[in-house]
């Protein structure tokens, strides 16, 4: 196919990819005002004890913030359609094996981003929480909405990407890249990674929340060296059966 066929072919699919995002915000939408009170949830929990309460600074701030809602909904619910566009484009330039590989990871890496923002969506409130906690007494807590909205997406996003990592270890070893020898010799500092990571998404005080998330991300790290282990030990063996042929 020549350079401009390509080219066009690519346009086509971003024209798809941005319709389908389109028709998922304006479905977005009306889907805001309950995406933003289960948001809104902790803020609401914490005011029954104190004054708190989510604010808009200016005219067009509820407005600004129910489009962003709007568009954040659209992208996750048209994933599938943009995704599969993406994947259409880049899989026939793709060999046999370089399917296998991205397929594979795609597969994988999607369900574990899902469990992982689910599980910043569950420690989402002990954090809030704890935050809000340090406030003197007899101080409000007034939140501004876009901030709140952008702290809440940061949080479940970064902790969704962090439980995809371990799958980019399991691409590296394919790619013969990294060898289950070096991800298991680097455990330690694997190790302080994660608690690092998991101290800063959930603040030091709030010890409970940052080992149970914790604890999925050390079960992810040793499992993808496990998969690159048997990964390693076949082509181990592969090699050997070929050295034993040429030396017959």
């Amino acid at each position: 196919m020549p350079l401009g066929a390509h080219l066009r072919e690519l346009r086509n699919r971003l024209f798809w990819c941005a319709g389908a995002i389109l028709v998922g915000a304006v479905v977005g939408w009306f889907l805001a005002p309950l995406v933003w009170d289960a948001m809104a949830q902790p803020v609401h929990e914490i005011a029954k004890a104190r004054h708190a309460s989510i604010n808009y600074p200016n005219i067009t701030a509820a407005f600004d913030l129910k489009l962003q809602m709007a568009i954040y909904t659209g992208v996750v619910i048209s994933s599938p359609l943009w995704l599969y566009e993406i994947f259409a484009f880049l899989t026939p330039g793709l060999t046999r094996k370089e399917k296998g590989y991205t397929f594979g990871f795609l597969f994988t890496a999607i369900p574990l981003f899902v469990a992982g923002c689910a599980a910043g969506w569950f420690v989402l409130p002990h954090i809030v929480t704890l935050l809000t906690s340090f406030a003197p007494a007899g101080d409000s807590t007034l939140l501004v909405a876009d901030d709140y909205f952008t702290f809440v997406m940061k949080l479940v996003i970064a902790i969704g990407v962090a439980f995809v990592l371990p799958v980019f270890l399991v691409l590296l070893n394919f790619m013969r890249v990294l060898t289950a020898k070096a991800i298991l010799k680097s455990w330690r500092w694997a190790l302080v990674a994660i608690l690092l990571f998991t101290a800063i998404a959930t603040p030091s005080a709030d010890i409970i929340s940052m080992f149970l998330l914790a604890l999925p991300l050390v079960v992810l790290y040793f499992a993808s060296a496990g998969v690159a282990y048997l990964h390693d030990r076949r082509l181990a063996n592969q090699q050997l059966d070929i050295d034993a042929e040429l030396a017959t």
